[in-house]
């Protein structure tokens, strides 16, 4: 379905200074070898730890004080409860399901996050990740170490395995997941040759066609294509496959593969790889079947989620700002800006299926859209579901909700008021714009909100009480972030969330025309070609799932096969904005690009003031304007 959209450009005067390069460094063996431990000590995490060398290491681990460096406004209480626990073995048991928003695992792993973090050296800190993967939850152990691999000063560079790569499993539905732990590579190539004479003879009258086509293209997916039944999301039928394994004799399908496959050194590395690859569908909900399964290609998109993953691990609620460098970010009012770029561009989604504005939430009516997650959890527990018009009112935890709501409550007594007064008597006027940062604080439940008591676990409730849950519970996709928002309810819900800085911006005076308008500079022009989509087909790398014994070759461990869950998602053609700006004189200038929905669901223009927050950003590059008219292209590319 084709949507009309709007663009919304705006040009700002910048310092007199450019953006900073960053300085480029070149990876040495030390680096190297440090990268090579982080990726072995995190594969096929769920499985007892199989190298030696670490297995030893962690074994030796004997806790020092002098081994960590703490700042001076905290003596590391977390690391030591988390130690004391251990030792007395009352710490998450391997195996158990894990929530990062259940209250009762916080301490657990703050703790944990301390050992590595904290830890004075990289031996230490080596040793002390040998030590947890040995011991602690894997849940557990899988967010404290990407916490600390991304907030360590001396770790740039360094990176983990993606989040989709480590558990595949809170990505894709129980029934690939299954058919990859079961995958036998014997067994499999048996099979394969079966089925092809099988298929040589059923559709040997079309054959001819088939041997056209791949002479033409060069090509040899299409060899079968007869099908009768087959949807769009099913594009393996089309190809004549069913929904098992195949061999992947190129290369692997992904956003970047035209630059990978250039690169020698990457072919000469994957060459001697057994590849595999297999068609899976989003997790829809085949048994609750409504409106807003047609968005599963979206909401099921494993970026997306494991975007939301990501940025609550770098504005984690409990790392405190000052310390860890997030005040100059303004992480509360950052958190509102996140939030209202997520409903904006879930929105379009909608518009593009005729549906319109997203869902109210309420605690008290029932919700009108179950979903059934398809999901499982490492430890082979299935995630729970919820059905069409279901009440929480029937099945909640009316503590949770008296303390949510509480939160709420209060937010709105404070907006309406326009100041809070903080235990040490200070007034903070609450109708100011730069206040906010302090509302953002609060919405987000972090450390820096100025009521700790006040507002630190409403965050954590309200997802237990959407989950349905107490403290101990089966795996529910609410409770963590990389599942969340595959969730019709995550939109109600943040939308509600989102409506509350809109209510303190009422309250807010708003920009005169001197603040917003740039003198001496103005468009002429802006042209843009056709935005044009289309569903790409992408591997990615589920090795994690393989049950086969690992191999070694002269004490090296190396990856021999390869499994991949190959997958249709939404891209997009390139496209160019042709810019045409005006200056009076020599200007530095930021210029950002907004996109945003012209019409709603019913065909109607959206007046501006109505349709701002339906905006979403980007694009935002620096430029140095001459004097005239400047001319520029700018592409989706860059």
């Amino acid at each position: 379905m084709k949507i009309a959209i709007a663009l919304l450009v705006i040009v700002g005067l910048v310092a007199a200074t450019p953006f900073p390069k960053k300085e480029t460094k070149y990876a040495d063996k030390d680096f190297l070898a440090k990268q090579k431990f982080l990726f072995e000590i995190v594969y096929r995490v769920e499985d007892p730890l199989f190298f030696e060398e670490y297995i030893k290491l962690g074994k030796s681990f004997t806790f020092n004080k002098e081994d960590y460096v703490f700042p001076e406004s905290y003596d590391g209480e977390n690391m030591y409860k988390y130690y004391k626990a251990y030792k007395y073995g009352v710490t998450m048991p391997k195996g158990e399901f894990y929530g990062a928003l259940i209250e009762s695992r916080f301490e657990e792993l703050y703790g944990l996050f301390d050992f590595f973090y904290y830890a004075k050296t990289w031996e230490v800190f080596r040793r002390n990740v040998c030590w947890a993967r040995l011991y602690a939850n894997e849940g557990i152990f899988i967010h404290a170490l990407t916490l600390a691999v991304i907030h360590r000063d001396d770790f740039h560079g360094l990176i983990l395995p993606a989040i989709y790569e480590i558990f595949p499993q809170y990505f894709f539905n129980s029934k690939f997941v299954f058919e990859a732990e079961k995958f036998d590579y014997d067994v499999w190539s048996k099979y394969i040759m079966y089925e092809k004479e099988y298929k040589d003879f059923l559709y040997k009258d079309y054959s001819k066609y088939f041997k056209e086509f791949d002479d033409k293209y060069h090509y040899q997916y299409y060899n079968y294509f007869y099908t009768k039944d087959w949807k769009v999301w099913q594009w393996w039928k089309v190809m004549g496959l069913g929904e098992h394994w195949y061999t992947e004799d190129h290369f692997f399908m992904r956003d970047n593969f035209d630059h990978f496959n250039k690169d020698s050194k990457y072919l000469d590395m994957i060459k001697d790889v057994k590849k595999f690859w297999m068609p899976v569908d989003y997790t829809r909900d085949i048994y609750f079947y409504n409106q807003e399964s047609e968005l599963s290609y979206f909401t099921e998109d494993v970026e997306w989620n494991s975007f939301w993953y990501y940025f609550n691990l770098d504005y984690a609620s409990f790392l405190e700002g000052q310390s860890f460098d997030l005040v100059k970010d303004r992480r509360g009012e950052y958190y509102f800006f996140v939030v209202r770029q997520l409903l904006a561009r879930y929105y379009m989604e909608r518009l593009s299926h005729g549906y319109g504005e997203i869902p109210e939430f309420s605690f008290f009516t029932a919700v009108e859209y179950g979903y059934d997650p398809h999901l499982i959890n490492y430890n082979g527990v299935g995630f729970s579901y919820r059905k069409n018009y279901f009440e929480y009112e029937t099945y909640g935890n009316f503590d949770y909700l008296h303390k949510v709501m509480g939160f709420f409550k209060r937010i709105e007594d404070i907006i309406t008021q326009g100041y809070y007064v903080t235990y040490d008597g200070t007034k903070i006027d609450m109708h100011k714009p730069e206040s906010v940062k302090y509302l953002g604080d609060l919405m987000q439940g972090n450390v820096d909100n100025f009521d700790k008591y006040f507002a630190t676990f409403w965050y954590t409730y309200a997802h237990s009480y959407i989950a349905a849950v107490d403290e101990f519970t089966y795996p529910h996709v609410f409770l963590n972030y990389e599942t969340m928002m595959r969730d019709p309810i995550f939109y109600q819900f943040y939308k509600k969330v989102h409506d509350v800085f809109y209510q303190f911006y009422d309250y807010v005076d708003a920009y005169t025309k001197k603040e917003l308008y740039f003198e001496g500079v103005e468009f002429e022009d802006v042209k843009i070609s056709e935005l044009v989509t289309y569903f790409d087909l992408v591997d990615f790398d589920v090795t994690n799932l393989l049950n086969d014994k690992p191999t070694f070759v002269d004490g090296q461990f190396v990856w021999d096969k390869t499994l991949l869950a190959r997958q249709a998602r939404l891209n997009h053609k390139n496209f160019e904005f042709e810019y045409s700006i005006k200056s009076d004189k020599p200007q530095k200038v930021i210029i950002r690009a907004f996109l945003g929905p012209k019409y709603d669901e019913f065909g109607h223009v959206i007046p501006l003031h109505e349709n701002r927050e339906n905006f979403y950003e980007i694009d935002e590059f620096y430029y140095e304007l001459k004097s005239g008219v400047n001319t520029f292209k700018r592409s989706s590319k860059d």
